[in-house]
């Protein structure tokens, strides 16, 4: 007998059931009542639920707005929690300028935004293209190609996506001159902000494509008329994005807590363990999509998140920092989170160099992952053991090490590539000069 299938507005309501006990939770502000472990469980849970609810409105919305701007919405929301996270560091240094206080909020502040997105890469590139060859083992997924030899399967990525590696490349060059201004300033804000905005104004003028590959969920609400669809998008969208906002910060602190006793370092914690849990959102949205053979969609939302938060997050800290300290300032960091920065941009900088042949094959995201896995717990192991002032010394050491590392990659990929850059730079002005008021034809995005 064939299987009655479900509909799809019980998954729906599976969903939103999942974020029910946070939400009764949150609105009579019960969390001490729960503990620690009952209050990291019941966000975690409600985080999940949400980003369900965040995927399909996301999925929906692609009916209705280019398939990009319906992902770089997504990236905002789902990590809208790390920038509050940072946001409150940045506003605790501005409030205590020229303390103690306000220079450990400062450094906390830059730890928090360089963690969060070395993991984006370290964990959710490398992690997501595994899972994605992985996944393909027992069902059809056009974006992955097998090919025979020692880890030479690969993930291919929408050429589409030039745009978003441009932009992203030219964040990353940016971010390299940050710490040479002595902190986070206005200017960079100005700069990085700015490319942020370009970006959306390119996409958002991107064609509407009809994508016929939806199925469950957003097939079905996208069956809706224009005005029910589109407010069904925006309450999947606001009510997600409620319950992530609300969740993830006590889910990260309580994880913090649980591994402040198991004797891990806070600083420790606040740079990995809290900046995972904020990213988690992302990380679940992207896995979904890949569940669904639908890998594609979900790298692209990887990288938009990472062109947002290596652009939006950074200048975020600016404007806080100068609001709570009454007058334009910059950012203030030491110099172990100047290192920080540097790797990051690093990191950033050999990522961008794998996709610019718009692939990532297994070896490529083993390399990702094993140069990020190696450098946290080598970085672990030096300030679980060793005393100051050798562990501040090492530890500069293997920051400095790892983007020597990471650069000469990098280049190399960039050199070999040269082509494929050039290439990138040229469909991201045609798409330029084709989304603004008397730009040229639409570009040919084909091969």
């Amino acid at each position: 007998m064939a299987t009655r299938l479900r509909h799809p507005l019980v998954a729906v309501a599976g969903a939103v059931a999942l974020t029910l006990p946070w939400l009764g939770t949150y609105l009579t502000d019960s969390t001490a009542a729960l503990g620690t472990v009952g209050t990291v469980a019941v966000s975690g849970v409600s985080v999940l639920g949400a980003s369900f609810l965040l995927a399909w409105g996301a999925e929906t919305a692609e009916k209705d707005v280019p398939r990009a701007f319906a992902i770089a919405v997504l990236a905002v929301l789902a990590v809208a929690p790390e920038y509050a996270v940072d946001a409150l560091y940045a506003w605790t240094a501005g409030a205590n300028v020229g303390t103690a206080r306000g220079a450990e909020a400062a450094n906390l502040a830059v730890a928090n935004m360089t963690g969060a997105n070395r993991i984006l890469i370290g964990l959710g590139w490398s992690g997501i293209a595994l899972f994605t060859v992985y996944r393909a083992l027992g069902s059809a997924d056009p974006a992955v190609v097998r090919e025979p030899g020692f880890l030479r399967s690969k993930v291919q990525l929408d050429r589409e996506l030039a745009t978003e590696i441009a932009f992203l490349l030219a964040a990353t060059v940016v971010a390299f001159f940050v710490p040479l201004g002595g902190g986070i300033g206005v200017g960079d804000t100005v700069v990085l902000v700015g490319l942020y905005a370009l970006y959306i104004g390119i996409i958002i003028r991107g064609d509407v494509v009809a994508h016929d590959d939806q199925v469950g969920v957003p097939a079905y609400l996208q069956q809706y008329s224009r005005g029910p669809r589109v407010a069904t998008v925006l309450l999947l969208f606001g009510y997600s994005g409620a319950m992530i906002y609300t969740a993830v910060h006590p889910f990260a602190h309580g994880l913090e807590t649980l591994g402040v006793a198991f004797g891990i370092p806070p600083f420790f914690m606040i740079q990995w363990i809290a900046p995972l849990a904020s990213e988690s959102p992302e990380l679940i949205v992207v896995a979904y999509l890949v569940n669904k053979a639908r890998s594609t969609a979900g790298f692209n939302a990887l990288i938009s998140s990472k062109l947002n938060q290596w652009t939006l997050l950074i200048g975020t800290l600016a404007v806080v920092y100068s609001i709570a300290a009454g007058s334009v300032g910059a950012l203030p960091f030491d110099e172990k989170q100047q290192a920080e920065i540097w790797i990051t941009a690093a990191q950033s900088f050999f990522a961008i160099g794998v996709l610019t042949n718009f692939e990532i094959s297994v070896r490529e995201a083993v390399v990702l992952l094993v140069l990020f896995v190696s450098q946290v717990a080598a970085e672990f192991w030096v300030v679980r053991t060793m005393a100051e002032p050798q562990a501040s010394e090492l530890s500069l050491l293997l920051l400095y090490g790892y983007t020597v590392v990471y650069m000469a990659l990098g280049a190399a990929l960039f050199v070999a590539r040269r082509d494929e850059v050039r290439a990138i730079f040229e469909r991201t002005v045609a798409n330029a000069r084709d989304a603004f008021p008397g730009g040229s034809e639409a570009v040919d995005h084909a091969d």
